[in-house]
């Protein structure tokens, strides 16, 4: 809930900078069209700027010096953006007065009040207390999990269900004890929502309790299904082939699937307009820099597992694979001068737009990988075969939400998100990776 607060901050300290600049007269009359648009441009630029800057990703255990440090680049960015706006529309411009203390009134209140709100102590009314049932292993995870959640989830404390499951250090959460039914221990405990997690559900579960709950608005989750809400990935140690039948998600109808493809063409012809001017200069310095052709030609798996050619700009020597298929590395050699640069700017990857265009790819979908490293991960990764139900993706939710991966164990984590879009497909979701897209673009996060 933290952006709607700070949406007030930003209309508040808009109207206080007005006040203390132009007085009393600033507000004579009723509000007009031209006003409301330039405070809704203000407000916009303003929660924009500080998702840009990862005001709202920070963790509860962040010190107040990073917090401000943040709030403050925040600030910065939103000058930048600003400006932007109103040298392209002078009629919504700030007076620079007006300007400076509108954002510097912001950037002192956005910090004092997500300071107080999480920070110091203040219990969040829009944070959801959770009851973990059980105290196992699986238990003592969904507890860990919850406590890194910040702002989001609270841990009201474990519930123990079955004997023999485990116990749960005193230092982690309190062990709660049922007190009469299961109803009245969840209200007790002022908690919205109950994770079943254990390791054994055979005779242990109080379905009558279970239900109970859930009759009277609580929300009843498994583990898989709470660690999907919290982290935004799956959880594949927990899910069998029947949760996925039964579960929610998974669903591509027609219209989905319409409008990606209209999505997909829209965003790939913009791209290769915007970007039509920089091609020479691109391949020009390529070959300045490194002999050899400007496009890199690699065979990748597709939708079905079917391959496709992909196209790229070369950042690598011409014998970078003279000893066969090998992931990137950190700080790679073989990557040149040029290479390196485009890599870290995704330039080198404008070319996969004709992919794109041609259906061969979507903008937003799982990283096609390359057949040799598909096989072997289909047979060390139950569910690896599974992202390819849909077609690879030039941006996707996994490259916004994990860096670069060059082992078995990251294709697992990058399997995760993968799965998780491919379960969660949606108008919403691929408007926030485009969104999450900007900024690792930005930031040039993960390329190597």
């Amino acid at each position: 809930m933290l952006p709607m607060l700070d949406a007030l901050v930003a209309v508040f300290s808009l109207f206080s900078a007005y006040a203390i600049r132009l007085g009393s007269d600033a507000f004579q009359g009723p509000l007009e069209g031209q006003t409301l648009r330039v405070a809704a441009i203000f407000v916009i630029v303003s929660l924009f700027s500080s998702y840009l800057m990862e005001v709202y990703s920070l963790e509860g255990k962040a010190s107040k010096r990073e917090l401000l440090v943040t709030c403050l680049q925040a600030g910065g960015a939103g000058f930048f953006f600003l400006s932007v706006v109103y040298y392209l529309d002078p009629d919504v411009m700030l007076g620079r007065g007006v300007l400076f203390l509108s954002i510097g009134f912001f950037v002192l209140l956005q910090f004092v009040c997500h300071a107080l709100t999480g920070r110091v102590g203040y219990e969040d009314p829009f944070v959801q207390r959770v009851l973990v049932l059980g105290t196992g292993e699986l238990a003592r995870g969904i507890g860990e999990l919850v406590g890194t959640r910040a702002m989001s989830f609270a841990l009201a404390g474990f519930l123990p269900c079955a004997e023999n499951e485990g116990s749960i250090p005193p230092a982690v959460s309190p062990v709660v004890q049922m007190e009469g039914d299961l109803l009245a221990t969840m209200h007790k405990h002022r908690a919205r929502i109950l994770v079943v997690a254990l390791s054994e559900r055979r005779g242990a579960l109080p379905l009558q309790g279970m239900m109970q709950c859930k009759l009277n608005g609580i929300e009843v989750l498994d583990a898989p299904a709470f660690y999907e809400l919290a982290q935004g990935k799956l959880m594949l140690e927990q899910i069998t082939p029947s949760w996925i039948i039964f579960s929610h998600g998974f669903r591509r109808t027609a219209l989905v699937n319409a409008y990606k493809r209209c999505i997909d063409i829209a965003l790939s012809l913009t791209g290769l307009l915007l970007t039509a001017p920089l091609l020479p200069l691109i391949a020009l310095v390529i070959k300045l820099d490194t002999p050899g052709p400007v496009l890199f030609r690699q065979v990748r798996v597709g939708a079905g597992e079917k391959p496709f050619t992909l196209y790229k700009f070369r950042t690598m020597g011409t014998d970078a694979e003279k000893n066969g298929a090998v992931w990137a590395s950190k700080n790679d050699t073989r990557v040149t001068k040029v290479g390196r640069f485009l890599r870290n700017s995704r330039i080198d990857e404008i070319p996969q737009l004709f992919n794109v265009l041609k259906g061969e790819m979507s903008f937003i979908g799982p990283r096609p990988e390359r057949p040799e490293f598909v096989e072997t991960l289909k047979k060390d990764i139950y569910y690896y075969s599974k992202r390819h139900t849909i077609k690879p993706g030039l941006t996707g939710w996994a490259q916004v939400r994990y860096p670069y991966g060059a082992t078995t164990e990251d294709a697992v984590e990058k399997l995760r998100y993968d799965l998780y879009y491919i379960k969660n497909l949606s108008l919403f979701l691929d408007g926030l990776i485009i969104f999450e897209t900007v900024k690792v673009v930005l930031f040039g996060r993960g390329g190597r």
